[in-house]
């Protein structure tokens, strides 16, 4: 496996960036080191400096506008008017706890559950995906009677205790669990395997043999279906199915991490392991349930979820507060009425193929991939070796930000564009994308 990277330092703001600033710029990195800790990062060598967002678009203090192509916690786009109307009409009325009786979390919940698999029929609210992330573990382990929990090499599942130790992403300072596992991801680019989802099933086994090896009984396997840390590795559709049974074999449970892939994202279905053909034991999900106010949840077959429910007492004090089941009914509401589903598929399909055409003209574009809004591109110093480049992949995002084109990178290399606009962008911002990337990569002679 390749040396573990980290998604907090790839694409940051350092010390060294510093004496390149204007003053007002560096007023604020000053005081944000001095205030908020070391623990914090920024992206990009110059910081940017945000103060307004609408749509697929964001502002800096400069007036400068910019073209938001990472952003998915305002995943139907910056300022939706019908999330801002829901929010304040229901603060208006009342925001407290999950002990009262309310109508909306119940509500809530039946739309949410009509977009998932009948045997998905239980729900459960929290504030942010680390939460519904470590619940899920939780249930994982009281289902299964195990510890071990298996992940992809660079996945990132949230920053709780939990979490943190399944989440090989935020780097070798991070330690992972010791019934943490971790297997290769299945990316169709660079694995020589005839049958991706047959390999990917063998990976999976490897671990679950190797816990038993130690004395550990595995609970189960978590994953991004589109495994968005490891490059955005979306296809074929289908490759989970062998991998999924695996886990049912050996008495583990599957959890469907849906922060990144879920909520209409790759167009070809609302949540993206239904890509694959495969009905997950829990779903979990976060950011872009309310598009920016903090919610997420954890869906779960009843008998599965029984295990830990049936004799645990859980509360989360905001989890599910009118307030934020507001902000989720409005984004579910406007992916219906704007038919965002099909507006991923169909414009992520016109943006996937104006990136491939630029593999003519750049052979520094090792691949491109995706599904809906969700696009990898993946920057190599030749096609031949496909060896990564990961000086490019950060001097080109660098470049883009000049250009006023906000995105970041991705994978275990640091060479995958991570390309995931608000669902509101637009077939005339394809353009804007392209031509920058052109332009970026010509500039630095690639």
């Amino acid at each position: 496996m390749a040396t573990r990277s980290t998604i907090m330092d790839t694409n940051s703001f350092r010390a060294e960036h510093a004496d390149g600033l204007d003053a007002a710029t560096r007023r604020l990195t000053d005081k944000r080191s001095k205030v908020l800790g070391e623990s914090y990062r920024l992206f990009y060598r110059k910081p940017v400096h945000l103060v307004r967002g609408e749509g697929q678009y964001l502002w800096d203090a400069a007036g400068e506008k910019y073209l938001d192509v990472y952003n998915n916690v305002a995943s139907i786009g910056h300022c939706h008017p019908a999330v801002i109307d829901a929010v304040t009409q229901q603060m208006k009325m009342l925001n407290t706890h999950t002990r009262y009786l309310h109508e909306r979390i119940l509500d809530y919940t039946d739309e949410l559950l009509a977009t998932t698999p009948e045997a998905i029929d239980r729900a459960m609210y929290m504030c942010t995906g680390s939460e519904a992330n470590d619940l899920a573990i939780r249930v994982a382990r009281a289902f299964s009677g195990g510890t071990g929990i298996i992940v992809s090499q660079e996945a990132y599942h949230g920053t709780s205790e939990l979490t943190s130790g399944a989440s090989p992403a935020l780097g070798s300072g991070q330690p992972l669990a010791a019934t943490t596992r971790l297997v290769p991801p299945p990316d169709a680019y660079r694995v020589d395997a005839p049958d991706l989802g047959e390999w990917f099933a063998g990976q999976i086994q490897q671990q679950i043999d190797d816990m038993k090896a130690h004395g550990i009984k595995f609970a189960g396997f978590l994953a991004d279906s589109i495994f968005s840390s490891d490059g955005v590795l979306p296809n074929p559709p289908g490759f989970l199915q062998k991998a999924i049974e695996v886990v049912h074999a050996n008495g583990g449970i599957f959890i469907a991490d849906e922060v990144q892939p879920g909520f209409a994202r790759t167009g070809d279905a609302f949540w993206g392991f239904a890509r694959h053909g495969v009905v997950p034991d829990v779903i979990t999900t976060g950011k872009p349930m309310g598009n920016g106010i903090p919610v997420s949840g954890l869906l779960a077959k009843s008998e599965v979820l029984a295990a830990f429910s049936d004799s645990i007492p859980y509360f989360n004090t905001f989890g599910g507060n009118p307030v934020a089941m507001a902000a989720a009914q409005a984004v579910l509401t406007v992916i219906k009425e704007e038919q965002l589903q099909a507006h991923s598929q169909k414009v992520g399909a016109q943006l996937l193929a104006e990136l491939q055409t630029l593999m003519a003209r750049h052979d520094c574009i090792g691949d491109v991939r995706g599904a809906g809004l969700f696009i990898g591109f993946e920057l190599v110093r030749d096609r031949h070796s496909k060896t990564p480049d990961k000086t490019l992949a950060l001097d080109l995002i660098e470049k883009l930000r000049e250009h006023r084109v906000l995105t970041s990178v991705a994978g275990p290399y640091g060479n995958v564009l991570k390309l995931r606009p608000p669902l509101a962008f637009q077939p005339a911002d394809i353009d804007w994308l392209v031509g920058a990337l052109d332009r970026s990569l010509t500039e630095l002679g690639r």
